[in-house]
């Protein structure tokens, strides 16, 4: 393939650099803004090129040296070679494109990107990948574009110590066993009490695998729960310990002891709690409620963001299609002796249009929709005519689109903000508010 020299513009959503070659966007991995490259061209389409580096000719000011010896092989960082503050300036820049481009949310409109207190070791949830091939016990993350495990060995450098602590005991005992090439996948997440261990195996492994467990208790001890599960859509099966993970959020008043929450392993929580924390303080900000209001939290999860908020409004309506989650969140609700909260387990749309169709009104309507966003929904949202839309999303491009959905139904975004959940990566997530025409 050609060659060609350019300098590198920006950082684009995916992760790459982006700079021009004969007047055509060219997309280059693990380039930095500044950087005067070589490059090889390696695909050619209509309206863009990808390339390579062959050389840096002239590094950015901004490059910096990974920590990770395995970065840009692995599949899960993608900026580790950036320094922290130009990734945050390129997430806003990303961001507010998206949004003009999506629902013509002008720039002012848009904050600065929160960063996150801990650029390195913020990871509570983490899913290590497995492979036994040639002898070799590998333990680490899929290779870019592949289901071939990288290993590791060094654990993984956005990880929380404690969970690279607990992999190295995995790596030590799986070692030892006579058939490691059952296990395909070790989750862990850490909570205030420690960390559970989720590991995933063969269904003809799972007896065997329980036993040898069992055995070396002694050698897990840092792991306050583990268990098993055998296939995708198989329940877990406790081996010892705990049966969730805990955090704590703040109450509004800071002297307050915060509110204790849990959700059950194999279910959802934010990865980065500091962010979590500062996601809270947003919304609060955002709906400046009234102690009359009535809130409704959809896609609500373990009630992560529907309990704090509940001793400021009037009563709170948390509605999600997990099971699971549901399960926490009413486990939360008591927890906390909190009584103006009713979760639902229904699926959103369907919720939304029991709702409508009872005449119900909520003042202020809060959601954090899976990445592919909340567009199915926007209408039935719109019908039960919240003053107040605060939208939570991790994904810029479905939640321009919703905001644009939302612009023909009569609101407008009045500000956005985004934050850094996921320090060395192109993701970001952000709270946005939006207000009644």
């Amino acid at each position: 393939m050609p060659s060609a020299t350019a300098v590198i513009d920006k950082l684009a959503y995916g992760g790459n650099g982006v700079c021009r070659i004969e007047g055509k966007v060219c997309f280059v991995p693990f380039s930095c803004p500044g950087d005067q490259l070589r490059l090889r061209l390696t695909s050619q389409k209509k309206s863009y090129s990808l390339a390579e580096i062959s050389e840096i000719l002239r590094p950015s000011a901004a490059r910096t040296l990974p920590p990770c010896p395995i970065f840009g092989v692995c599949g899960g960082c993608s900026w580790q070679h950036v320094q922290y503050p130009l990734q945050l300036e390129q997430k806003k820049q990303i961001f507010a494109e998206t949004l003009w481009r999506g629902a013509r949310v002008p720039l002012e409109l848009i904050a600065d990107t929160v960063a996150s207190p801990l650029h390195y070791g913020y990871r509570s949830r983490v899913q290590f990948k497995v492979s036994f091939i040639g002898g070799r016990l590998r333990i680490g993350f899929y290779r870019t574009g592949t289901h071939v495990v990288e290993d590791a060995g060094q654990g993984c450098p956005i990880a929380m110590p404690f969970i690279n602590e607990i992999l190295g005991c995995f790596r030590s005992i799986l070692t030892d066993y006579n058939d490691p090439g059952c296990v395909d996948q070790i989750s862990i997440d850490a909570g205030v009490q420690g960390a559970v261990a989720i590991v995933h195996c063969s269904d003809s492994a799972l007896s065997g695998l329980r036993t040898f467990l069992k055995e070396r208790i002694s050698e897990l001890e840092s792991c306050s729960g583990l268990f098993l599960q055998s296939g995708r859509k198989a329940g877990l099966e406790k081996v010892w310990g705990n049966d969730e993970i805990s955090y704590f959020m703040p109450q509004l008043n800071p002297d307050l002891a915060p509110y204790s929450l849990s959700y059950s392993p194999g279910g959802f929580a934010q990865i980065n709690q500091a962010q979590n924390v500062a996601i809270l303080s947003i919304i609060r900000t955002f709906a400046d409620f009234r102690s009359t209001d009535r809130l409704l939290d959809l896609y609500c999860g373990n009630g992560n963001f529907t309990i704090p908020l509940a001793g400021q409004v009037a009563s709170a309506l948390g509605v999600e299609g997990s099971e699971l989650s549901i399960r926490s969140a009413n486990a939360n609700k008591t927890c906390n002796a909190v009584h103006n909260v009713q979760f639902v387990c229904n699926d959103v749309k369907i919720a939304l249009q029991e709702l409508v169709s009872a005449g119900q009104r909520f003042d202020v309507v809060l959601l954090d929709p899976p990445r592919n966003g909340a567009g199915e929904v926007v209408a039935d949202i719109a019908e039960l005519a919240p003053f107040k839309i605060i939208y939570v999303s991790c994904d810029p491009s479905t939640l321009a689109r919703d905001c644009g959905l939302l612009a023909g139904h009569g609101y407008r975004v009045v500000r956005s903000v985004p934050l850094d959940m996921f320090p060395q990566t192109y993701h970001l997530e952000s709270v946005t508010l939006l207000i009644k025409e």
